[in-house]
């Protein structure tokens, strides 16, 4: 029995309903697909402009008759008591409450009717499964962050108990407290690694200095999900050598939905099941398939809150081979506050100044983890963890390497520390604007 499954049905979700509404979903021809999302589209706009105060005082006395004058939704816009963002109609008992990470600099509370959440966890299994991994039954080797405080710490290792997993303390990352990882490995049959990119590449790195074989000492490892910071491809690479096994990118966002998941074929293919993804310019208007912009989502079946056309606060860019009911997700390039303006009036990601820096100083395996502050518009505060401070050649290369990549004249400043600092979930945040 899959005992999150039943657990969820306890608890009053209806999964039964849920997965013969997805069934159907999946069901409908490809040349019948775009007539699905735009009827799903004007079905939730309807109900939400009719059922929710909140969301009619965004759009106005009359619904736009174009879909491109829908207002764009801002996180900033959430930023007001639950009970106030509710449709009519809706008691606590019907929906599914939780809070985002903050990650963004945002946190807030967000609502799920239950049909919704049900369809959710319905579309997360359906994409594990793709990778044969079945939730709550697969052994999951979980690299993420847990409460300090002694009353969540225990309510999350008894949620881990009852879900089939065990948890790593991501939270010191050492070489000592890494060799505990290997030998848990030996000892325990898991069936996949899933967590934070950074921890997990981090563990990656250590496996392959230390000369182990990962797959050998644990022979059912057969699947690595990585999720909720950027993964490089460099970094792809060093856990696939590490692990000999697929890695899988995820990308998701708790108040909708996974977002986009790798599926066998190695593309990251974008839910078009319950949500509705649109890439849009900084004037919310549409860009073309191939070319970067504002990632706004809708999600098609949240009756108790409205996520319509909501701008989620990442870049990103779809592939010029997307359709209706297979878009891809070609790139997402961060997050739209993670960019650096540099003295030129130059804007780029902030994590082309890890990527660039990366480039360099780990070919020799001396840098562990980096992470880069901007502190004015031309000095950029390199922090990483080492065994030893660079070398000045080693300072020169990266040196040089931003004036390639980025432009000349900017200040840098390197800074070694022991350990780098985390969020309290564990992740680690690798690029951050300090500018006003």
């Amino acid at each position: 029995m899959n005992l999150l499954n039943f657990s969820l049905r306890v608890k009053g979700f209806p999964m039964k309903e849920a997965k013969k509404e997805f069934q159907h979903i999946l069901s409908i021809p490809n040349e019948d697909y775009a007539n699905y999302i735009e009827a799903k589209k004007n079905e939730i706009l309807q109900f939400h402009f009719q059922n929710n105060p909140a969301y009619k005082q965004l759009v106005g006395s009359r619904l736009p008759k174009n879909w491109e004058d829908i207002p764009v939704m801002t996180k900033q816009d959430l930023q007001q008591p639950l009970q106030n963002r509710l449709s009519n109609g809706l008691a606590k008992k019907d929906i599914f409450i939780n809070k985002t990470s903050g990650s963004s600099g945002n946190p807030f509370i967000f609502a799920k009717d239950k049909f919704c959440h049900a369809l959710t966890w319905t579309h997360i299994f359906s994409r594990y499964k793709l990778h044969n991994i079945i939730p709550n039954q697969s052994f999951e080797a979980r690299f993420y962050g847990i409460p300090k405080d002694f009353v969540g710490h225990q309510k999350e290792r008894l949620k881990d108990k009852m879900a089939g997993r065990f948890r790593f303390n991501i939270y010191d990352l050492s070489d000592a407290v890494l060799a505990e990882f290997v030998n848990e490995f030996k000892q325990k049959k898991f069936d996949y690694i899933n967590g934070y990119t950074s921890s997990i590449v981090q563990f990656a790195k250590y496996v392959l200095n230390e000369g182990i074989q990962l797959k050998q000492i644990c022979p059912t490892l057969k699947l690595c999900i990585v999720t909720s910071e950027m993964l490089f491809e460099e970094d792809k690479k060093i856990l696939e050598e590490a692990f000999q096994v697929p890695v899988v990118n995820e990308y998701g966002a708790s108040e909708l939905d996974l977002i986009a998941f790798q599926n066998p074929q190695d593309e990251w293919e974008i839910n078009s099941k319950t949500i509705w993804v649109e890439i849009l310019d900084d004037h919310n208007k549409p860009v073309p398939y191939g070319e970067e912009g504002n990632i706004v989502i809708t999600a098609l079946y949240n009756k108790a809150h409205p996520f319509i056309r909501y701008k989620i606060g990442d870049v990103g860019i779809l592939d010029l081979s997307s359709t209706a009911k297979k878009p891809i997700l070609k790139k997402l390039i961060g997050r739209t506050n993670d960019f650096a303006i540099l003295p030129s009036g130059k804007r780029v990601p902030g994590l082309t100044f890890y990527y660039v820096t990366k480039s360099v100083i780990e070919d020799k395996g001396v840098v562990k983890e980096i992470k880069v502050l901007q502190k004015t518009k031309s000095h950029f505060e390199v922090q990483y963890a080492a065994d030893r401070e660079l070398h000045n050649e080693e300072i020169k290369a990266i040196e040089n390497a931003m004036t390639t990549y980025l432009e000349p004249n900017l200040q840098i400043e390197f800074v070694q520390l022991e350990t780098l600092e985390r969020s309290k979930s564990g992740k680690l945040k690798q690029f951050t604007s300090l500018l006003s």
